[in-house]
């Protein structure tokens, strides 16, 4: 959920009140502010946003309208707009939590897990008891690998998230990661105390046989889940990864198909055809999957990367540098996209920033020998359905 407008705009009306206490304009920004406010709560979300607009254009310090119009922009999922917002309000009103939340918000519902950390801590700081705040950036630390710090932030949450299968699911897996045998076993009795038999535990079950490269099981318990409940978020999309793994494309795309039915918003199943069909040799076909999936979320790096090799094989030179580009400038780091990037200004005749590009990516390998198997052969298997946030 989205920290509650309503309530940022407390702090700012109150501010506004003062500032315009020795005389109103003929438009009467309060009553714009007002109105907005009531619009937004009401859903009218064009009509909220023109009051706003109003209000800044009478006074542009007023920081509660930023903070609203980025909450607009958040509900229409214009990410780059939202953030420019909340910005602007975080430069005039520092102190406010609440925008900050929203920031780290507008990261986490792009999957941008690494720069949603920030802002989430830095609102935990201020209010350690945010419960919200708290469980984000605890996710924030499991999708980044960080195992401890994962643990540290996740646990105090006990007693009031561990009637909740993915909390437990998450701890479970982080202490797994982190050897910690006492909160592991902990969270895996509880795990199965409140969960067993439930699709939903099926389908956590059968992501833990997925990451053990058990498909066979991993398949049985998935296709439980799914007969209990075939509109379960995220149970075809594990099936067909299954599926993948067992090198059965048919049954694979047709788990991604049914995913794609129950949530058509959702870029995953996109992701995956795309990675299929490009396996298969059907280049068009996969081009079109990646560039659905990336219609959905533009940041998707495995989409832009496998959509770049795709236009590099059919010798669209500079569409491919133009998709390696955007990987690099989500992950400088990425040495498959820098090396291919230098392959690509190669074959364009720029000899020399190929070379130098290949020479990064090599740099790049070296330095990180002990996760190059990683860089090479892609992420683990892919857990969307493990970034809900907090009930």
């Amino acid at each position: 959920m989205l920290f509650p407008a309503t309530l940022i705009a407390l702090f700012f009306f109150a501010s506004f009140l003062l500032g315009n206490a020795n005389g109103q304009s003929p438009r009467d920004p309060q009553k714009l502010f007002a109105a907005g406010e009531a619009a937004l709560r009401a859903g009218n979300l064009d009509q909220a946003e023109r009051a706003f607009h109003q209000v800044l254009a009478i006074d542009p310090s007023v920081a509660g309208a930023y903070a609203n119009l980025g909450v607009i922009h958040m509900r229409r999922k214009q990410w780059p707009q939202a953030l420019e917002m909340l910005r602007q309000a975080e430069k005039l009103a520092p102190g406010v939590a609440g925008i900050r939340l929203n920031i780290g918000l507008a990261y986490f519902r792009q999957n941008d897990f690494l720069r949603a950390i920030h802002p989430f801590e830095s609102v935990l700081k201020q209010t350690p008891d945010s419960y919200q705040a708290r469980y984000l950036l605890g996710l924030c630390y499991f999708f980044g690998d960080r195992w401890t710090d994962a643990i540290d932030t996740l646990q105090p949450l006990w007693a009031k998230a561990s009637d909740q299968l993915n909390y437990l699911y998450v701890l479970d897996i982080a202490a797994y990661k982190a050897k910690n045998t006492v909160l592991e076993e902990k969270a895996g009795r509880r795990l199965v105390e409140i969960g067993e038999g439930s699709p939903e535990f099926h389908l956590l079950m059968g992501k833990a046989h997925l990451n053990r490269e058990e498909y066979d099981d991993a398949v049985k318990e998935l296709e439980a889940a799914a007969q209990a409940d075939p509109k379960l978020p995220f149970v075809h999309f594990n099936l067909g990864l299954a599926f993948v793994h067992k090198q059965d494309y048919d049954r694979a795309r047709e788990e991604f198909h049914k995913d794609i039915a129950v949530e058509p918003d959702l870029p995953f199943s996109y992701e995956q055809l795309g990675s299929v069909e490009s396996t298969a040799g059907n280049d068009d076909q996969a081009a079109s999957d990646y560039r659905k999936a990336l219609q959905r979320n533009p940041n998707l790096i495995n989409s832009r990367l496998g959509l770049a090799k795709i236009e590099e094989h059919q010798r669209h030179y500079a569409a491919a540098l133009s998709e390696l580009d955007q990987v690099i400038r989500l992950d400088a780091g990425n040495a498959g996209a820098r090396y291919l990037r230098g392959q690509v200004l190669v074959r364009m005749g720029r000899e020399k920033e190929g070379r130098a590009e290949l020479a990064a990516a090599s740099k790049i390998l070296n330095e990180r020998r002990a996760e190059r198997h990683k860089e090479l052969e892609g992420d683990s298997v892919p857990s969307p359905e493990l970034a809900r946030e907090p009930e």
